[in-house]
């Protein structure tokens, strides 16, 4: 058996995240029993993380272990799969890894971005969250700056996760115009559930007055999820990259 690492878009808009649930269809579920169908035998996929229900993903990776004739003709096998997929995921690329490589737990940072829609536009409700009022960008820049760091991210975490700890580690926090649209960039080592769009709706709240760029340190430090601004909407939030060590992939 190898191991390989899958790269997968989706658009998680009638998706209750990624990860397999009994209450809901997700995009593991959905991978899971096409790549069993089309091996004809039982395939296991493990995430790179969760995903909130409606958040898309323009890159996110996963692996899976299968026999090495199964994927002979690599091109061939993708296209068949992609097929067999709904028309909201696509396979971009399979790779062969080193057998210890783990899609979650050796990934060395996660990029997210998330899309303000700033003219009302149909055709783009589904990937943005339309904001009609004043925003001051270069105050949102400034206090985004304010995340960078090892930092504990409590007050922006969703209640009563299960994780160790909420220390993560943000490399890059910014907002940029593109077209109509505003995108808010960060690259951290780890995220907490919830975390970027509760970044985003104080970054926001900053945007429009309501909150003092300076506030976001005493947010940081009050360790209290009441302190942050409300989270934005699923819909305009993205994974669009994640890193790993290059010596993990052999092909």
């Amino acid at each position: 058996m190898n191991r390989y690492f899958i790269d997968v878009s989706f658009n998680g808009t009638c998706y209750h995240g990624w990860q397999r649930q009994p209450n809901g269809l997700t995009v593991q579920e959905i991978l899971e029993v096409n790549v069993s169908k089309l091996f004809r035998k039982t395939i296991r996929i493990t995430g790179a993380g969760r995903t909130d229900a409606g958040v898309h993903a323009r890159h996110y990776m996963a692996h899976f272990d299968a026999d090495p004739e199964d994927l002979h003709l690599q091109s061939e096998w993708i296209n068949t799969l992609n097929r067999m997929l709904p028309k909201d995921i696509v396979i971009h690329q399979v790779r062969k890894v080193n057998q210890e490589a783990h899609a979650r737990f050796d990934a060395l940072s996660r990029t997210y971005q998330y899309v303000i829609l700033r003219e009302k536009n149909p055709f783009k409700n589904e990937f943005a969250w339309y904001y009609w009022g004043p925003l001051d960008r270069e105050a949102m820049n400034k206090a985004a700056l304010l995340f960078l760091g090892k930092q504990d991210f409590t007050s922006f975490s969703k209640l009563h996760t299960k994780t160790k700890t909420n220390l993560c580690t943000v490399m890059e926090a910014h907002w940029d115009i593109r077209e109509d649209c505003m995108v808010f960039t960060v690259r951290a080592d780890r995220f907490l559930r919830n975390m970027v769009r509760a970044m985003v709706g104080t970054l926001v709240d900053v945007g429009r007055g309501k909150t003092s760029g300076e506030a976001i340190q005493r947010i940081l430090q009050a360790k209290n999820r009441c302190e942050a601004g409300a989270s934005v909407p699923a819909q305009g939030l993205f994974l669009s990259g994640i890193e790993y060590p290059k010596r993990y992939f052999l092909s």
